[in-house]
């Protein structure tokens, strides 16, 4: 089993910056990949970016790239997403997921086994 905490949401002004952690616990060494998504209201839920456990290659959406970044510290076993130029439409719960197995299918929920709790992102015009 793997459980994951997610911190760093909140409010923020429109262009502004957050940065969202994700702390991985349990069998640590079992995860292949790490992803974020995001769900807004009445919205399904959406991919963000993912990241190698090993290896460190990163995968982002289109609405996304350029802005967001993310990274992971395997010594604490924690995965960023540093998020600037802030918009309102990417105000959603945002949610960190592990992935045991190379399913190539990196944008998929459903691929992933694990999931946080959810930090809420508000961005405000």
């Amino acid at each position: 089993q793997v459980q994951l905490v997610e911190s760093g949401g909140g409010l923020v002004q429109a262009g502004g910056s957050l940065r969202l952690s994700c702390a991985a616990s349990g069998r640590t060494s079992a995860i292949y990949r790490m992803g974020w998504f995001r769900q807004a209201p009445g919205k399904e839920r959406e991919f963000v970016a993912a990241i190698r456990w090993t290896g460190g290659n990163t995968y982002y959406a289109n609405p996304v790239k350029g802005r967001f970044t993310i990274s992971r510290d395997n010594a604490k076993n924690t995965v960023y997403l540093q998020m600037n130029s802030l918009k309102p439409e990417d105000t959603a719960v945002y949610y960190c997921a592990a992935d045991r197995y190379n399913s190539g299918t990196y944008d998929d929920p459903n691929e992933y086994d694990y999931w946080g709790q959810g930090t809420q992102v508000t961005v405000s015009s």
